[in-house]
């Protein structure tokens, strides 16, 4: 594992694919805050290390929100962005995230089922019980791990990959993300993470066709990850 520009750690990398540990508060792809995202530090990292003159191609296959942190995996040849995102649309991906929860969860595992409507302007998502117009399907599958004071620490696997879809659907239980006001949280982390991470990550290699699979903890030194750090380390 290599750690580049003090935050982000390469798991894998070849000439096909590479694979990372996003931390919090990092984009994901530029957006209209003109920050720089994982794709720009990426792209000076290869550039640099292999000496490439040019523009360096490295595409997008998958996003995780800023405030979250967890694996990612991008694509290094156009070849390969064709076959992953090929392989996300058959839902051959398997993701699965850890996250602190507000409140007390009394329930062991469940599945949640909603349907979710963006509002692209305020970049918020809200989701229903029911199907509404132009609404999208989000599931997921859940199981408890640990209740701290009044933290809950679960473990998720994504069935569907929708956006904010994690954040929405717990909100929608009144169980929002650990310092995710967006979403009803009442805790202020003062980086402005939330306490969600994308600690495992299976997919196909797109040129060797064999699955790989990484996981990857999350910085105990941030949010509150150090209350469950024997739960999950």
């Amino acid at each position: 594992m290599q750690r580049i520009n003090n935050d982000i750690n390469i798991l894998y990398e070849d000439n096909h694919i590479i694979v990372v540990n996003k931390p919090a508060g990092i984009l994901s792809q530029k957006d209209k805050t003109g920050d720089d995202s994982i794709i720009e530090i990426l792209k000076d990292y290869i550039k640099k290390k292999y000496n490439k003159p040019g523009n360096v191609f490295l595409g997008s296959v998958h996003r995780l929100d800023r405030p979250t942190s967890g694996i990612m995996v991008f694509a290094r040849t156009s070849k390969a962005l064709t076959r992953l995102t090929v392989s996300i649309r058959h839902k051959e991906f398997d993701k699965k995230y850890y996250a602190i929860l507000e409140g007390k969860m009394s329930v062991k595992s469940g599945r949640l089922i909603h349907y979710l409507i963006k509002d692209s302007k305020k970049n918020i998502v809200k989701a229903y019980n029911d199907i509404v117009a132009n609404s999208k399907k989000a599931e997921l599958e859940f199981s408890l791990l640990s209740i701290i004071n009044n933290f809950s620490l679960v473990d998720i696997h994504l069935i569907s990959g929708r956006s904010h879809q994690i954040r929405s659907q717990f909100s929608k239980k009144f169980f929002p993300v650990v310092g995710d006001f967006k979403y009803g949280s009442r805790v202020k982390i003062p980086d402005r993470s939330i306490c969600l991470h994308s600690y495992s990550l299976s997919f196909v290699h797109p040129v060797r066709k064999e699955r790989m699979s990484f996981r990857s903890l999350p910085d105990f030194d941030k949010c509150f990850w150090e209350k469950f750090v024997k739960i999950i380390s």
